[in-house]
């Protein structure tokens, strides 16, 4: 049986981590769960939003699943996302990005994936006050961190039968930082000949996204636009409450949904654990268990091509539970 860190999260983490447990349960799915707490609550209580033991949890088993987490913004402690990307070194952030049948959206067509380095940049958190009226942070970006993530893109590319990656900076501005890693993705892009290598700048980009999504397979990003790109393109197919999202490193990989933990309607069972449900789809198949991922898939696709059973986010009235059932209903 293998054992497995789940993070539940808080705001509506608690409940669609139970949603997920219980589906995964019913398709046969043999896990031990080791359940491991962090967020603002757990600081009131131990003095740290990310506690140690919630770190070697993962480093001991290998992978995680990780319902959603508060951050504050402006003030407050820094996110847990970013310290268990540091920590654990998860320096590829990989965001695919597909339509979903029974999704209605403006865009169809689209099936890109989002490949976006994870441990410098701006979110390398080194900034200070320089005085009461100026704030400054600095952008880091490495080589061996830029070519690292290239090379993980084109070993991506390569095996899921990807054809074409665009490297995206803005280096005609940034011309020492973002010209640092578009010249990794360069050196990198000569060893994949199979691969068609194309450059972008983020503004085009964004652009053309919302002209013409289906153009674009693979994109390869900083930290920083790469997290502003993937919720653009999590907004083509239907939104934050369908899009994966996974963090993966050398020894560990994390699962998680990238939509927030929306404190207001926490315990109203009005939560959509979709995505949270595929992120674990996901992990199933990391950790070799494809003919049960496979069917959990069938199963959840199937109710959301139909849509009869949706969540209010979606457009339906079905609360969590219900919507839970249902999908437990299909796996029979």
């Amino acid at each position: 049986m293998k054992r497995v860190t789940l993070i539940p999260g808080d705001g509506i983490g608690p409940e669609i981590s139970d949603s997920v447990v219980m589906i995964l349960e019913a398709a046969g799915v043999k896990i031990d769960w080791d359940i491991q707490t962090a967020g603002a609550d757990v600081a009131q209580t131990e003095g740290t939003v990310l506690p140690q033991r919630v770190i070697e949890s993962i480093r001991q088993n290998k992978v995680a699943l990780k319902a959603p987490v508060t951050t504050p913004i402006g003030k407050g402690f820094r996110s847990v996302n970013v310290a268990l990307r540091k920590e654990l070194d998860l320096y590829a952030n990989l965001r695919p990005c597909k339509n979903i049948d029974g999704i209605k959206t403006p865009f169809q067509g689209i099936d890109l994936v989002v490949v976006r380095e994870n441990t410098e940049d701006l979110y390398a958190g080194i900034e200070r006050k320089i005085d009461e009226d100026t704030a400054e942070s600095i952008k880091i970006i490495t080589r061996s961190a830029s070519t690292r993530i290239a090379k993980y893109a084109f070993e991506y590319a390569l095996k899921h039968g990807r054809k074409k990656i665009h490297a995206v900076t803005k280096a005609n501005i940034c011309k020492l930082s973002d010209g640092l890693f578009l010249d990794c993705a360069r050196t990198v892009a000569a060893d994949y000949p199979q691969v068609e290598y194309k450059e972008i700048l983020v503004d085009n980009l964004c652009m053309q996204l919302v002209q013409k999504p289906q153009q674009f397979d693979m994109l390869l990003l900083p930290n920083l636009y790469g997290d502003i790109v993937s919720d653009l393109t999590a907004g083509l197919i239907g939104g934050l409450g369908v899009a994966q999202g996974a963090n993966i490193g050398d020894c560990c990989a994390v699962f998680e949904p990238v939509h927030g933990s929306a404190p207001d309607i926490k315990g109203q069972n009005k939560a959509n654990p979709t995505a949270l449900l595929i992120c674990a789809i996901n992990m199933l198949k990391h950790i070799g268990e494809e003919e049960k991922a496979q069917k959990i898939e069938r199963a959840l696709y199937s109710i959301l091509a139909e849509g009869k059973v949706l969540t209010c986010d979606l457009g339906g009235n079905a609360g969590t539970t219900e919507f839970t059932h249902e999908i437990i209903k299909r796996l029979r």
